[in-house]
């Protein structure tokens, strides 16, 4: 009886590594609710569509509760009126962008009619 011949290749890889360099960047920033009906639903759903476009984690501060921007229920449980001042917490490689956006929304009155 004969053995099987096991033919075994062996080949070398070869790869560059890169290191990952930190880019996160973390902005806090205060912007007041200014449009007549306050956060409500239609407003919280078009800063859900916004927050969800970026990468970045943003969250939301109300006197010490905290809400995440990309959850709906999360913001109306704020209960934001008009006149409210929120503390928009956002840390991540385009976080600056994200900020931006957001802010512009809220200046913009969510694009409502006052």
């Amino acid at each position: 009886m004969q053995t099987p011949r096991l033919d075994i290749e062996i080949y070398k890889l070869s790869y560059s590594s890169a290191t990952k360099v930190d880019t996160t960047m973390q902005i806090e920033k205060k912007i007041t609710i200014i449009n007549k009906l306050g956060l409500h639903a239609r407003a919280a759903s078009k800063l859900v569509g916004e927050a969800t476009r970026y990468e970045s984690q943003i969250l939301i501060d109300k006197e010490g509760q905290q809400a995440d921007a990309k959850s709906i229920m999360s913001i109306l449980m704020l209960a934001a009126g008009k006149g409210t001042e929120l503390l928009f917490q956002i840390s991540g490689a385009d976080a600056e962008d994200a900020f931006a956006a957001v802010e512009t929304l809220i200046n913009n009155r969510f694009d409502e009619d006052e």
